[in-house]
Parts: structure tokens; sequence; C-alpha cells
């Protein structure tokens, strides 16, 4: 069975897409930028951006009866090379202990407020 997990955000109806698709023991989340959701504010700061991605991730993989230690692999899509640095150490606070499989991109985001896009694959551990 087929589930699509929303944020709400105006972005996934006018583009068509969902947040994150469920299928069977599988959850991929689409591609997440930096916004608030609630306010649709993106914050000035590659840190605050990396969390709201983050956070926003946590909420759809749970929303689809996953936890973050369920995530396999991992893009990151940055639009400043210079930004590693400062990225590196909160992807660690939030995967750290799980270690999936990770590549990151460095490249020209959607709109130029957006300077991180993160998207994950989740595998319901102790499936197949």
């Amino acid at each position: 069975m087929r589930k699509l997990i929303s944020t709400g955000s105006p972005f996934e109806k006018t583009a068509g897409y969902s947040r994150a698709v469920v299928q069977g023991d599988w959850c991929f989340v689409s591609g997440t930028t930096g916004y608030d959701y609630a306010t649709m504010t993106m914050p000035d700061t590659i840190e605050a951006q990396t969390r709201n991605c983050l956070d926003t991730i946590t909420k759809a993989l749970k929303e689809g009866g996953f936890e973050l230690a369920d995530v396999v692999r991992a893009h990151y899509y940055i639009t400043d090379p210079a930004d590693v640095d400062t990225v590196f150490p909160i992807l660690g606070e939030y995967f750290g202990d799980i270690r999936p499989a990770a590549t990151m991109i460095t490249c020209q985001l959607n709109k130029p407020e957006m300077k991180i896009e993160i998207e994950v694959t989740a595998l319901k551990r102790g499936a197949a």
C-alpha cells in the first residue's frame, strides 16, 4: 500500500509532489529545503536551514511510521562548498550513530535563499 505524506507546503501542490512516499517497508523523502513550513519563512543561516531540513524530514518519517534511524541513504545538496565544515557536525548530530550511505553535492538550488537541500531513503529496520 502506498501512503503519500505532505507538509502542507504550497510547493508540493504546485509542483505535484509529496514530501514523502511510503511503499511497503520503504520511505522515500523528497528533497527538503530549510523552510519552516509552519511560517513559510527561510532562515538566513546554513545552520538553521540544515536543522529545519532534518526536523522536517524527521516529522515526515514519523508520519509514515519510520524513524530517523531507519535512514539508509542520504543526499545533501549545498550551494557553497565553504559550508561543508559548518554542515558536517550538524549532520553528525542527527546521523552520527545511524551512518547512512551519503553523498554531498555542491550545486545551485531553485531559489537564491536556499543554501541546502536534503533527501533521504529509509528502510524499516528488520525488514527484508
